[in-house]
């Protein structure tokens, strides 16, 4: 087996998290690479140039951003391993981490997940975020997940095989923040194409504060609403969404919604934001598109 790391990067030092990939190649004996794909940051990079001295690293900078689809598609087109394995720059391994769990679990499906987890503190005025993510980790669990495969597929530490990638890429018709995974979750199910969920995660170090976790939140609602269609059957919000249109009550929820938004945002944006503030938000901006 070869493996390539494929890293997407956009304003944020992934040094440390470089380094320990690396060392981990080394220690496991994996032949692999690790390409690094900067998406024109604004904010020159220049931890980049220390990692490229490493053995089996790649740095490519885009001449314009791309966005997540594209970037990930590009990195892709430049790997060499036989396995693809996307990650999120602002990630760590976790503790007991290891590629051997995904050797063994490869045998069982070309599409192997290995979850995310919260760092351990809640980071510095990331309450909104922080919060969010605890509550939802009964969800992260493997065996959660392989309930419903499709629907918890996610961007960041993702297995794929090489050959199935080339057949199934990302929809770069998404150009703003969300569901660029949704929407590869589907085709794969399109396309009969197994996926499996284990317990191997990485650590999300980099938790938005509350304003900018909000604002991206709104974002990934537009793209939901854009998509609304390709989307329909693979988000809870969405379902919600048709059950209030269903009933004639989607006028009542935007109504509510306009009354209540700065209440809520007042909320969301303090120091103990509340996830029942953060559910009707969502569901009220997303009526109110």
């Amino acid at each position: 087996m070869t493996l390539s790391v494929l890293l997407p990067v956009y304003n944020c030092n992934a040094y440390e998290l470089v380094c320990s990939i690396h060392r981990l190649i080394i220690q496991e004996q994996i032949d692999g690479e690790i390409i690094i794909a900067d998406d024109c940051s604004p904010e020159p990079q220049l931890w980049l140039s220390r990692v490229e001295a490493l053995s089996h690293v790649v740095c490519w900078h885009a001449p314009q951003n791309l966005g997540r689809a594209a970037i990930r598609n590009r990195l892709a087109n430049m790997a060499h391993g036989t396995w693809l394995w996307f990650l999120d720059a602002d990630t760590a391994l976790s503790e007991g981490f290891s590629f051997s769990k995904y050797l063994v679990s490869g045998k069982q499906a070309p599409v192997l997940c290995g979850g995310i987890m919260p760092p351990a503190k809640q980071p510095l005025g990331a309450s909104l975020r922080y919060r969010y993510e605890r509550a939802d980790a009964i969800r992260r669990t493997a065996e959660y997940r392989n309930q419903s495969p499709y629907r918890q597929i996610s961007t960041c530490n993702l297995w794929v095989r090489a050959d199935v990638f080339a057949q199934i890429m990302f929809d770069e018709n998404i150009k703003q923040y969300g569901h660029e995974d949704t929407l590869f979750g589907i085709q794969l199910e399109a396309h009969h194409i197994p996926i499996f969920h284990i317990d191997n995660p990485v650590i999300h170090l980099g938790l938005e504060s509350n304003a900018i976790f909000l604002r991206k939140t709104e974002t990934a609602l537009g793209t939901l609403h854009e998509f609304e269609d390709q989307l329909r059957g693979y988000s809870r919000l969405l379902e919600l969404a048709d059950t209030f249109r269903r009933l004639h009550l989607s006028w009542l929820v935007r109504a509510s919604f306009k009354a209540i938004s700065p209440l809520l945002r007042r909320n969301l944006l303090g120091n103990s934001p509340s996830l029942t503030a953060f559910a009707a938000y969502k569901i009220g901006y997303y009526l109110s598109l």
